[in-house]
């Protein structure tokens, strides 16, 4: 599609990619070499958080968006996972708290204060535990405060409260690994690609599968919902071994509406939509150029607009949210791209040209913002609503008054739809098996050391009851208490 020429008038037709100076990138970081397909980086306006290398366990660091440069290696890392963090996501309604899960089982509920990190952070502010193997992919709901979604290798998706700490929901309808997870606008419906093959669009609160696809001709890998279209795109590979990409009804994925092949490249394609703009980017892990179409309701459906190259080699990809973009330099998408190779994160901007230094309301619409729609009973209760939307014009630099509580609570297995979600999970990684083991092994010797004190115990106990017994004090008594009836 990258050769065709383009006639279609359009506002984004000459949107180019400009890579920040390196002064203004991230260098020195250790990114990790973990070959599991996530984007291993997160952004929002405050900080910037990248999966790292680590030796006995997971850890990821989290650096201030404006502290340019190089990294000192003894930066302070979030590392309190006994195993490999798989995916980190912050959380949309507040900007300091930030959720990891692990290839130890869980998921973690993380709070960095304002600054960033002065030492490692060893201590999470929540820990959920729930699942029976490794934890692949984290979801935020994107219009409900303490709601996040978690899939795990165990083919299940967990629904946590996070108001409570528990998790309220399983949704068990896969037969293979979880992919990918999507949500639409407002949060009602979640689309899922999955290792067996198949596209399924659920609802969440029920688990219920209302949609479901399963091709030969095109293998899911991706998906992501087409904001408020009732579209859904999905990256895959064809019969042929080619990368292409589908776009479907999301009410009837009987048969896509399109298919496109890309190229012939092997690297996994992620799909990044911006429902702004109505643009759709595409990057290639292990590529260096990043594609960039429009999308319309009517044919041709895809419009290419142009393509960003760069030389080196993309791992992942973080997006800064659009509140933490420079409206003043028309600057409509922001990639952050790891380079594994030089420990270097580069800045993308996606930027429309324009002459005026005037606010471009016609390519900056009012916008989801930084206050949730729902809290998570009101959203668990059955109630949908649309996100809170703002202006970038005023309120891309209001202050959120939100603030993160972590409830307090015992650790004790979950009970979902009358299944013990703790009871009997093998551990997964060396550490924490030989964690386990350690624990067991105190625990054994508590146990036999009470048994012990308890058996001393019954010992003098019966001792005491024996002389009581034969004390001669109470065989006198009851020897004149005996001649007194009798006289």
């Amino acid at each position: 599609m990258s050769w065709r020429p383009t006639y279609r008038s359009s506002k984004f037709r000459n949107v180019y990619g400009k890579v920040a100076n390196r002064e203004h990138c991230f260098e020195g970081i250790p990114v990790t070499k973990n070959v599991h397909d996530n984007h291993f980086c997160a952004v929002n306006a405050k900080f910037l958080a990248i999966v790292t290398e680590s030796a006995g366990g997971g850890s990821f660091v989290v650096i201030p968006v404006t502290q340019f440069g190089r990294i000192d290696p003894h930066y302070p890392k979030v590392c309190g996972h006994h195993g490999n963090v798989l995916d980190i996501k912050w959380n949309p309604f507040h900007d300091n708290i930030i959720a990891s899960c692990s290839e130890d089982s869980s998921v973690r509920i993380w709070e960095i204060p304002d600054g960033g990190l002065r030492r490692n952070l060893t201590e999470s502010v929540l820990e959920l535990y729930g699942h029976s193997r490794r934890v692949g992919l984290i979801e935020w709901h994107p219009t409900t405060s303490g709601i996040l979604f978690s899939a795990g290798y165990d083919y299940k998706i967990l629904i946590w409260n996070l108001e409570i700490g528990e998790p309220v929901k399983m949704i068990d309808c896969h037969t293979d690994v979880i992919l990918c997870m999507s949500f639409n606008t407002e949060g009602s419906l979640l689309a899922t690609s999955c290792k067996d093959k198949k596209l399924r669009v659920i609802e969440p609160r029920s688990g219920k599968v209302l949609q479901e696809a399963n091709f030969k001709n095109h293998k899911v890998n991706r998906v992501v919902f087409l904001g408020n279209m009732k579209r859904l795109l999905t990256t895959g590979v064809s019969r042929w071994n080619t990368r292409q990409i589908a776009l479907w009804d999301q009410e009837d994925l009987s048969i896509p509406i399109i298919e496109e092949e890309i190229d012939g490249l092997s690297g996994l394609l992620f799909p990044f939509y911006d429902a702004d703009t109505r643009m759709l980017y595409l990057a290639g892990k292990g590529d260096g150029n990043i594609r960039y179409y429009e999308i319309t309701l009517e044919k041709p459906y895809l419009q290419y607009l142009m393509e960003f190259r760069s030389p080196a080699p993309q791992k992942g990809l973080g997006v800064m949210p659009k509140h933490g973009l420079d409206v003043g330099a028309c600057e409509v998408f922001r990639f952050y791209k790891l380079v594994t190779l030089k420990g270097l994160i580069e800045p993308v901007s996606m930027i429309v040209p324009r002459r005026s230094e005037t606010y471009q309301e016609d390519i900056y619409p009012m916008t989801p913002g930084t206050e949730p729609a729902l809290s998570a009973d009101e959203w668990l209760s059955g109630i949908n609503r649309g996100p809170v939307l703002m202006s970038l014009k005023e309120g891309y630099n209001r202050p959120n008054k939100l603030v993160f509580k972590a409830p307090v609570k015992e650790k004790k297995g979950g009970v979902v739809n009358g299944i013990d979600l703790l009871e009997n999970v093998p551990p997964r990684t060396e550490n924490e098996l030989l964690r386990m083991f350690f624990k067991q092994q105190e625990e054994l010797r508590r146990l036999k050391d009470e048994l012990t004190q308890k058996d001393i115990k019954i010992r003098q106990l019966e001792l005491e009851l024996n002389n009581t017994r034969n004390s001669p004090n109470i065989n006198n008594n009851n020897n004149s208490s005996s001649n007194g009836s009798s006289i």
